[in-house]
This record gives C-alpha cells, sequence and structure tokens, in this order.
C-alpha cells in the first residue's frame, strides 16, 4: 500500500473549510495517501481558499452567475476537475446541489459529508433540525453522492448524543469533531480500493 501513488483530490467548498482542514493535515502526518489536486469554490469569499492558499494548493474560484443553468455549470466543473486529473471529488461544505452532468463524470467518486444520521434531517439547517424534533442522538454520515439531497449511499457514519441543554452551535461544534475524524477515514478508504457499492448497500472490504 505505500508504493501506491497519491490519489489526487479535487475538494469542492463554499464555506470556511474546516472539513477541508481535517483532510489536508491528515495527508501532512501521512495517515493518508491522497494529494489535494485542486480546491473549487462557488464563493470567491470562502475562507477554505485562504486554507487551501496557505498549503501551496491550486485553487479556482467557480462562480454560478457566470452560468445560464446548473448542467453549464457542472460541464465547466467537470472539465476543471478532469484537467487537474483528480480522481475522487470531495464536497467539503460546497452549497450547490450536483446534476447528472457531476454525477455521471465520477461515479460512485464523489463524496460528501453531512451532519446527520441520513436519511434524519437532510438538506440545510440538519443541526437545527435534530434540536427541533427532539432526537436523543445525531451525528454525521459520509456518503456517495447521486442527484438528489442527501440520498447516496452511506459509507460511514458517527453518533453524537444530544445533550439536553445543546444549542445548535454546541451541537455543531461536537458534530464537526466527529466529521473531521470520519470523513478522512472515508476518503483513505476509497484510496485503498476498499469501497464497493451494490445498489444502496456500501460494502468495505477488509
Amino acid at each position: 500500500m505505500e508504493n501506491k501513488p497519491p490519489i489526487a483530490l479535487g475538494v469542492l467548498v463554499s464555506g470556511n473549510g474546516s472539513n477541508l482542514q481535517a483532510i489536508i493535515d491528515r495527508i501532512e502526518t501521512g495517515a493518508l495517501n491522497a494529494r489535494v489536486a485542486c480546491v473549487i469554490s462557488n464563493n470567491p469569499d470562502a475562507y477554505a481558499l485562504k486554507r487551501a492558499a496557505r498549503h501551496n494548493i491550486p485553487v479556482v474560484i467557480h462562480e454560478n452567475s457566470r452560468f445560464s443553468s446548473r448542467k453549464e455549470y457542472d460541464a465547466a466543473l467537470v472539465q476543471i476537475l478532469q484537467d487537474q486529473g483528480v480522481e475522487l471529488v470531495v464536497l467539503a461544505g460546497f452549497m450547490r446541489i450536483l446534476s447528472e452532468v457531476m454525477v455521471s463524470a465520477f461515479p460512485n467518486a464523489i463524496l460528501n459529508i453531512h451532519p446527520a444520521l441520513l436519511p434524519a434531517f437532510p438538506g440545510l439547517h440538519a443541526q437545527k433540525q435534530a434540536l427541533d424534533y427532539g432526537v436523543r442522538y445525531t451525528g454525521c454520515t459520509v456518503h456517495i453522492v447521486d442527484c438528489g439531497t442527501d440520498t447516496g449511499p452511506i459509507i460511514l457514519q458517527a453518533v453524537v448524543p444530544v445533550d439536553q441543554d445543546d444549542t445548535e452551535q454546541s451541537l455543531s461544534e461536537r458534530i464537526q469533531r466527529e466529521e473531521h475524524r470520519t470523513f478522512p477515514e472515508a476518503i483513505r478508504l476509497f484510496s485503498e480500493g476498499r469501497i464497493t457499492v451494490e445498489g444502496r448497500r456500501v460494502h468495505i472490504l477488509p
């Protein structure tokens, strides 16, 4: 496994980029055999871009306003990723739903992290959804991306208890700690060829 070349990641971001940082940190410690080939953002003010620049990772600003449709945007996005030799696309807080143009270009090779135990609480504000519903446990999910909203096959999940005095912020912080552990682990499994998909079931090979 040590002789295998690092897998080339294309990381898509829209905001702070803490999951991007967790991935970079894991790569730099040698725990993840990968390299971030590029970081792409639809938000030119995303702090994640500064994180990438600190580690000399190429960045691309790919704004929505330049394109008349989601498919047109995604076709250009696919070209950028392919030009960079990306093998695995990682959505680290990318606030767009991908079309079939993107999904078909990287079949079973787009991963997303969601701050809930899917299929519960998909979409935005998952932590608030969990608190409003009154669940005792929530967490995070790494899944393969399809054309739905947080509907793809599940790779890994981590459970986070909900405390009685939790706020959206306090719960988000504890979930995020699990995200930073779980997302790089899922990328590692993919990079080692240990993930197979049959329908909705993801099998992790020993």
